[in-house]
């Protein structure tokens, strides 16, 4: 035992009490105090209201986003309890904005079905604002009371005004405190509306507006009567539907209530968004898992009842059935258990089970009364099979053998000499001149190169089969050494960092969109895990007397202008291509990592990454139009 004198004494031992915990660690109730954390306050008083709707008492939300960022949630619900609360002696309405854990979660008769943080919500966002303010109407009155610096009450909650004895509802407004929220108090609008549309879909018959009164009163309106229906039909917009109808199968066992709305295209990709209690689990769990078994058990039964499929032909896989196919399920769970505090995926065992039988009995049913859908989904999971298998004797050739064998027949890739992925990176350069510079440049140790020749086929619009025939393709995966489809291991990828390289300039943007479409389709793991860059190369050179800067774009170089003299004499070019830089010059400029810029690339939305590359990539070409010409003005331009 050590004799050192101990300085950890009872005194050390704090004990933080009512919202003075949420001040003290935000990030363990809202996640972040960045931007997300920011915008989880607004969804935390929306759920409330949600919760309002989904018990039937619900039908218009507001949320407005006033100047100076203040948020102000209205409802037509029946309006908080303004009674006194027996335990805690405060009104009820108090109650739940200054006591963790307290609302109509917990049991009783409040709410069957809720979402939102289990009652922590309201106290959260009151404990994080620098002011908060709550107005009840109910029972013909209008209750008011006020909260400042971080969930202190003004005073106690008063009568200020009467109201038709028919009004109910609660409004609550609120500024987030800036000392808490360092990064940026600023909401964004597209992020509010992604998500309050999100929740309209979800919940057919709630209207719910959203208005922007800081400049311009933007104001968008979300009604959705035909539910997960129409969210289906948003997802295949710009897609090419096998059948006209969405499938659309509810049921309920147990109070635990499900809707599958589900819809095939002629792509290649699934796209499966579950959701339970409003709550998007983008990690799936056992309301998905019941699903997809019953999709996959029910086209195989189909197939082999009525002899497409043979009895010595091997069945169908779940690829094989949800390749093409855009679903929605969405499960309304009076307990539901989530894994893990981000509620990312459900983790009920009972919903297996109950999700595999309402989906599958409906959904089988579906199919003998619609016997031509049934052919058409048949067929294109056929085609999906016969590609499947195409693709594992192609994955045959790339498989990793030794110490990159493949890659060495093509002569292309030029390793780093270090085998510890954690410190390595692999640059893919657009072009054999580029790859020249960047090989010479580079730092051998931990930085392999390899050169691209022209553009990678677009995987948007090809199965797995196809893009294993591209020799480019090829020798990025054997490159990357994970592997690829049901093979895909990300334990074994070989570099810590994967930076594309291309030049500023629209081609170089094309390559760069190619190799992300390959990599979110084929290697999404590796986005997520966060090891996927893009290099920022300068547009720009400027040169004034012995100073030489280089800057990534217009904006960098007329602020870099505008902060030299008036009378300074400068030249500016720019840059065409990573080619044309030497050696020294590409390594001080965008390899060392001393000097450059990276830009990494993540996946924070899915919906919204799906719809950017069908929009990009697919086949539709008015949408890519439109995108073109939306923003032709941002383009870096050779003129």
């Amino acid at each position: 035992m050590s004799n050192k004198e101990t300085h950890y004494t009872d005194a050390d031992i704090q004990v933080l009490e009512g919202l003075e915990a949420v001040r003290k660690r935000p990030g363990m109730y809202i996640g972040s105090t960045g931007e997300k954390g920011l915008h989880h306050l607004v969804w935390e008083i929306v759920d409330n209201a949600v919760d309002e709707a989904l018990a039937g008492f619900c039908d218009d939300i507001e949320v407005i986003i006033d100047k100076g960022d203040i948020i102000e949630v209205r409802d037509d619900g029946r309006g908080i309890p303004t009674g006194i609360n027996e335990k805690t002696g405060l009104s009820t309405v108090e109650t739940i904005f200054t006591v963790l854990h307290a609302g109509g979660k917990f049991g009783g008769e409040g709410y069957k079905v809720s979402g939102g943080l289990h009652g922590v919500g309201a106290s959260v966002v009151n404990a994080l604002s620098k002011w908060l303010e709550v107005r009840i109407y109910r029972d013909g009155n209008v209750y008011y009371q006020r909260f400042e610096k971080g969930g202190h009450p003004v005073d106690t909650l008063k009568i200020i005004d009467s109201c038709d004895i028919e009004r109910t509802g609660s409004t609550i407004r609120f500024e987030p405190d800036e000392t808490i929220f360092r990064e940026t108090t600023h909401f964004d609008y597209d992020t509010l509306y992604k998500r309050l549309q999100e929740i309209a879909f979800l919940n057919k018959g709630l209207r719910i507006n959203l208005y922007d009164l800081r400049e311009d009163d933007k104001h968008d309106t979300f009604l959705y009567n035909g539910g997960i229906i129409e969210y289906v039909e948003m997802l295949n917009r710009n897609k090419t539907v096998l059948h006209d109808d969405v499938i659309y199968l509810s049921g309920e066992e147990d109070g635990i209530q499900f809707e599958v709305a589900c819809q095939y295209n002629d792509g290649y990709n699934s796209n499966i968004y579950s959701f339970t209690n409003n709550i998007n689990t983008y990690e799936g769990g056992t309301h998905e898992d019941g699903v997809k078994l019953a999709l996959t058990r029910v086209i195989n039964k189909y197939a082999r009842n009525n002899k497409i499929l043979k009895d010595k032909d091997e069945a169908l896989t779940g690829d094989d059935v949800r390749e093409g196919l855009t679903m929605i399920i969405s499960c309304k769970h009076p307990d539901p258990q989530f894994e893990g505090q981000t509620k990312t995926k459900l983790g009920n065992s009972e919903v297996k089970k109950i999700a595999s039988d309402v989906f599958g009995n409906g959904f089988e049913r579906y199919l003998m009364e619609n016997p031509s859908v049934a052919k058409i989904i048949i067929e294109k999971a056929l085609s999906a099979s016969r590609a499947r298998i195409a693709a594992k004797k192609a994955r045959e050739t790339v498989r990793r053998k030794g110490d990159l064998e493949f890659t060495a027949t093509f002569g292309k890739l030029t390793d780093c000499k270090s085998k510890d992925p954690s410190e390595s990176e692999i640059f893919l350069v657009e072009g054999d001149s580029a790859g020249g510079s960047a090989k010479s440049g580079r730092d051998y140790m931990t930085q392999a190169i390899l050169p691209l020749r022209g553009k990678i086929l677009n995987v948007e619009k090809a199965r797995l089969d196809r893009a294993l025939s591209n020799e480019e393709i090829k020798t990025i995966i054997t490159a990357f050494g994970t592997g690829i489809g049901d093979e895909f291991d990300l334990s074994k990828l070989r570099y810590d960092k994967i930076i594309i390289m291309t030049d500023a300039d629209v081609d170089g943007s094309h390559i760069r969109v190619l190799l992300l479409t390959l990599f979110y389709r084929f290697f999404r793991p590796i986005v997520e895990a966060g090891h996927v860059y893009a290099a920022m190369p300068p547009l720009f050179k400027i040169t004034h007397g012995k100073t030489i800067k280089y800057v990534v774009d217009e904006k960098e170089k007329d602020e870099y202008l505008a902060s030299l003299p008036a009378n300074v004499k400068v030249e500016i070019a720019r840059n065409k291509g990573l080619g044309e830089m030497d050696p020294d010059e590409l390594r001080d400029t965008t390899m060392s990592k001393a000097t450059r810029t990276l830009k990494q690339i993540t996946v924070d939305d899915l919906q919204a990454a799906d719809a950017a590359f069908e929009k990009l990539m697919g086949e539709a070409v008015e949408p890519r139009r439109e995108f073109i010409e939306q923003r032709a003005g941002l383009a870096n331009l050779d003129l």
